[in-house]
């Protein structure tokens, strides 16, 4: 079961290759207004490349709950304990 932190690891992975941003560094308290280019369209791209790497679906209600990447954080963790 992974943790926190190796989510965030590989959140951080996902995020550098769709912002193409290789020095981006998120923590849990990243929120898109933080980094360049986190827009609505490349949200849904992270949200896409995010189901992809965990192999998981968010609902639309938990995309839009979503206030900064501890949250992202948290929903995949909960989301990974139900799989």
């Amino acid at each position: 079961m992974m943790n926190t932190s190796e989510i965030l690891e590989q959140l951080n992975c996902i995020f550098r290759k769709v912002l193409k941003n290789d020095s981006l560094v998120l923590t849990e308290t990243t929120t898109a207004a933080d980094v360049d280019g986190w827009d609505s369209l490349t949200n849904m791209q992270l949200i896409t490349e995010i189901e992809k790497r965990f192999v998981l679906r968010f609902t639309f209600r938990e995309i839009v709950k979503l206030k900064n990447v501890g949250d992202l954080c948290s929903v995949i963790l909960s989301k990974l304990k139900q799989a």
